[in-house]
């Protein structure tokens, strides 16, 4: 029963990640296929249908690259860090699945709550990767989590602008608009990295 148990466990996050992978996959094609349905118009789906696959497996493709370098024995006793790939798959996935439901246009506070726990969920998947390093103490590996955050939501709202604002009708609200999403990604980082230093302490003291 034991075994059983322990391989449904390990089963757990690699399933969940995949399953996230091809809900987003899925949604894309949707999106790309169907471009005149209002919650898609002028979203750069196309753009997406490319980019999000890529970043999502970006991470476990490095991690397996880097893994082959390793021996059969660190293999087996250190396996894949799912959990942290889901984490790091879970942002798109919501994006996605907010304009399918064209969330972002019927509630008011859903862009702003994306930003904030998607960027928990994106740098906690971070800091579950760097629970493996030797980041010490405690502190220094939150702050690192919490800095990556601040950087990646600044590289996002970048992006954003190059892609889908520069070219659209919201340009004069961007600069209001990217002030709060680069605040409230900030903080989702910093929440995580808080979350992250935490586990962290509680491993040097186990």
């Amino acid at each position: 029963m034991a075994g059983a148990a322990d391989a449904r466990s390990a089963w757990a996050a690699p399933t969940v990640a995949a399953a996230f992978f091809a809900a987003t996959v899925a949604q894309l094609l949707l999106a790309t296929l169907a471009p005149d349905l209002p919650q898609f118009r002028g979203k750069a789906f196309g753009t997406r249908l490319v980019a999000y696959p890529l970043l999502m497996a970006l991470v476990p493709a490095l991690w397996l690259l880097l893994r082959r370098r390793q021996t059969e024995r660190a293999r087996t006793e250190r396996p894949l860090p799912w959990a942290g790939f889901a984490l790091l798959m879970a942002p798109f996935l919501i994006d996605v699945t907010g304009n399918t439901l064209d969330l972002y246009d019927t509630l008011l506070w859903w862009d702003d709550a994306n930003h904030l726990v998607n960027w928990f969920l994106l740098c906690g998947g971070v800091g579950v990767l760097l629970l493996r390093s030797r980041i010490a103490p405690p502190w220094s590996l939150g702050l690192a989590v919490a800095g990556l955050g601040a950087l990646l939501a600044i590289g996002w709202e970048l992006a954003e602008w190059f892609f889908f604002i520069r070219l659209g009708t919201e340009l004069g609200t961007a600069y209001e608009d990217t002030l709060g999403d680069l605040a409230l990604g900030t903080v989702g980082g910093v929440l995580a990295g808080l979350v992250v230093a935490w586990l962290r302490s509680q491993r040097v003291r186990g």
